[in-house]
């Protein structure tokens, strides 16, 4: 850790439900695994807040001098439709509609996720493997499962003992619920029903005749359960325990409580020290959601291709108005709170590019060291952006102040404000200036093959109204498009 910047950070742990200081398990190195999409559709805007929020963090610990590896999971297999192992694999289900094999359906969604991801800025993880590309791990796990007595077979189907792991471990503690409350919850089985207990999940299931993603196990042909391949690759490339694990907070009840206990079943440890999870999205108050018919998909927000909004919005502009909501807040998307954040981000884009212009004084009438302490004050409370842009647009009034001559600066003092803003608002927040990306820019570049990929497709199913939106819109921003013989150009 560097002297320079104050580390005193506190996360708050959902296991615990409080704010802990950060002490790594391996100190420089930390390992952080975020639960990654299930690649069968396309990316909706709950997974982006999720991401970028973690990018943040990632950002964060970077900068206060931690060797950070940064694993993500790509979701390819094992993931059905029902929480109760039933129902079609969604990768299965997705091929069979789009008539494609189920690699050509993850390769598809993998791609428009990186693009998505990449329009955002954020950084890629250090490492992105898949449930695939894993199989044998999980195997292998299920196995030291099965032989410590917390999984057993029925007709090549392999279930976690709940009610067995409950014994002596708590089951509930992510959700801090007990086994009783859980199980009043569950429905009874039928007496058809293979698993034991109510709450038992598949670690591994038999694949029927028509399964198109299967492969040979000790029981038989078969996939894996979606809730194994996390504990799996987390342990492979982090250990058996390791810092930091996140995801959205839909994930804690089903997923990640399941996570624990696979992990304690084969290793008779807990897996993670701290557990972060962000809070939903909600639309002019109402849970986002595709069943309210107010879900966003990125892309839909950069064009201003949906019902309930006014006009497309930046990239960068999405990305600000997130970071200033606290990751485990409610954040509530609107058209007036947007435009909000897009003036927002402009005045600070504008403020910075000013600093060059301060006139230098002999003394100082402000405290560019107190500005400092505040933003790292912010951030070492559980990542508080939101407070971190309220001390920022102390140094844009700052700037302000400066250019106008009301206030003094010291040549040292331009330099560490200049630094100040370099660093929290580019380093951490990891927002770009859009107005000097230049045309060749790798992010305004990826979000135009995005955005050009979806006037393709629309135009290939002969949907011209939105084909036409599409390059209209482009056009009011200042984009020409124009469609060849050899595809499609587009210029500023």
């Amino acid at each position: 850790m560097q002297d320079s910047k104050p580390n005193s950070l506190v996360i708050y742990n959902t296991l615990s439900r409080s704010k802990e200081p950060f002490e790594a398990i391996n100190p420089p190195f930390v390992g952080m695994y975020v639960c990654g999409p299930t690649v069968y559709s396309d990316v909706h805007l709950g997974n982006s807040r999720t991401f970028i929020s973690f990018d943040i963090i990632y950002r964060y610990l970077l900068h206060l001098g931690y060797k950070v590896r940064y694993v993500r999971n790509i979701t390819d297999a094992g993931h059905l439709e029902g929480d109760n192992d039933e129902g079609d694999d969604k990768f299965a289900k997705r091929a069979k509609l789009e008539q494609l094999e189920p690699m050509e359906i993850v390769q598809k969604y993998t791609v428009g996720f990186h693009n998505v991801l990449r329009a955002f800025n954020t950084l890629p993880p250090s490492i992105e493997p898949t449930a695939t590309g894993h199989i044998l791990e999980q195997i292998e796990m299920i196995k030291e499962i099965i032989k410590n007595g917390y999984a057993y077979e029925v007709d090549g189907t392999i279930y976690f003992d709940v009610e067995k792991y409950s014994q002596e471990f708590n089951y509930g503690a992510l959700t801090n619920r007990k086994l009783e409350d859980l199980l009043e919850g569950t429905r009874e089985l039928d007496g058809q029903d293979e698993k034991r207990g109510r709450l038992d999940f598949a670690l591994w299931i038999k694949a029927k005749p028509e399964t198109l993603m299967k492969w040979p196990s000790p029981w038989g042909w078969g996939f894996p359960g979606w809730h194994i391949e996390c504990s799996a690759m987390s342990s492979k490339y982090l250990g058996e325990t390791f810092d930091i694990h996140g995801g959205g907070m839909d994930l804690q009840a089903t997923h990640h409580t399941n996570e624990i206990a696979q992990s304690q079943a084969c290793s008779n440890v807990d897996p993670v020290k701290y557990w972060v999870h962000t809070n939903m999205l909600t639309v002019n108050g109402v849970r986002m959601s595709k069943t309210a018919g107010n879900g966003f998909l990125p892309e839909e927000l950069f064009t201003g291709n949906h019902r309930l909004l006014e006009r497309g919005y930046s990239p960068m502009t999405v990305r600000f108005f997130m970071c200033q909501s606290h990751y485990r807040s409610t954040l509530d998307f609107s058209n007036e709170a947007l435009q909000a954040a897009e003036k927002g981000y402009k005045r600070l884009m504008e403020a910075i590019s000013k600093i060059d212009k301060i006139e230098p004084s002999d003394t100082s009438s402000v405290s560019i060291d107190e500005i400092k302490n505040n933003c790292y004050a912010a951030m070492n409370d559980d990542f508080n952006t939101p407070t971190l842009i309220a001390h920022l647009f102390d140094s844009v009034r700052v700037i302000n102040s400066a250019i106008d001559k009301t206030e003094t600066l010291t040549s040292d003092d331009i330099v560490a404000l200049k630094t100040l803003m370099s660093t929290f608002v580019f380093e951490v927040l990891g927002l770009l200036d859009e107005a000097d990306a230049g045309v060749g820019g790798e992010v305004i570049d990826g979000l135009m093959s995005l955005i050009l990929d979806i006037r393709k497709s629309s135009r290939e199913k002969k949907d011209w109204a939105t084909s036409d939106l599409i390059r209209d819109q482009l056009q009011k921003l200042g984009v020409q498009v124009k469609d060849t013989k050899d595809g499609t150009e587009w210029r500023l």
